[in-house]
């Protein structure tokens, strides 16, 4: 799992079957001083953040796990962050 901060929505009009009804978020994972590392990635967004909110991300069969066997899904949000410790 990664933390990530949410940066924005991604719009799509025409999506596999089984997202439909989910939309789509653009984020970037967080390092250990809670800065933005790395490329931007997209992913399902099952619970409704929002722009700026810190998010808890899975990847790959535990992503399929929460939207289906079926599903072409490979990052899913499970999670809104409150707080988190980085020592």
């Amino acid at each position: 799992m990664y933390i990530c901060k949410v940066q924005g929505k991604c719009v799509s009009t025409i999506k596999d079957e089984h997202l439909k009804g989910c939309s789509l978020i653009t984020m970037q994972r967080l390092n250990k001083a809670k800065g933005p590392v790395g490329e931007m990635l997209v992913a399902v967004d099952t619970i409704g953040c929002s722009v700026g909110e810190t998010v808890l991300v899975t990847r790959g069969s535990g992503a399929r796990a929460v939207l289906g066997a079926e599903s072409p899904a490979d990052m899913v949000v499970v999670g809104i962050v409150d707080t988190y410790d980085c020592n």
